[in-house]
């Protein structure tokens, strides 16, 4: 094979490997608003979208929140979401009944911002 076909296959290959990297927001449930309060077990402040965990129902929540320029720019900062302090989200468990969320908002410190 010339290098050229062997290049364009590895590129095909890697493709769905890519796409299967990062979940799409087709795998929540929109129909279905879910409110969740309670405190904070971690918090990761990076891209390409922050993520923390609360206990919530028995379970330890993934959450998904927005990337991290989108929040800063809607009024919410690192320091606002700490381990240990308590939130309200609202947002979309996933379809297959894994213990995670999509966040559309969250209040903390008696302010609500709106991550989409």
């Amino acid at each position: 094979m010339t290098r050229i076909t062997l290049f364009a296959a590895a590129v095909a290959l890697s493709l769905p490997a890519a796409a299967l990297a990062h979940h799409g927001w087709s795998s929540y449930d929109e129909t279905r608003p879910l409110t969740v309060s309670g405190k904070l077990q971690g918090v990761s402040w990076a891209n390409p979208h922050g993520s923390a965990s609360v206990r919530w129902q028995g379970k330890q929540w993934h959450v998904v929140l927005a990337p991290v320029a989108r929040m800063e720019a809607r009024g919410l900062s690192a320091d606002m979401i700490n381990k240990g302090q308590t939130v309200t989200l609202v947002g979309y468990a996933r379809k297959d009944g894994t213990a995670e969320m999509r966040i559309e908002r969250i209040t903390a410190g008696g302010k609500t911002v709106e991550l989409r």
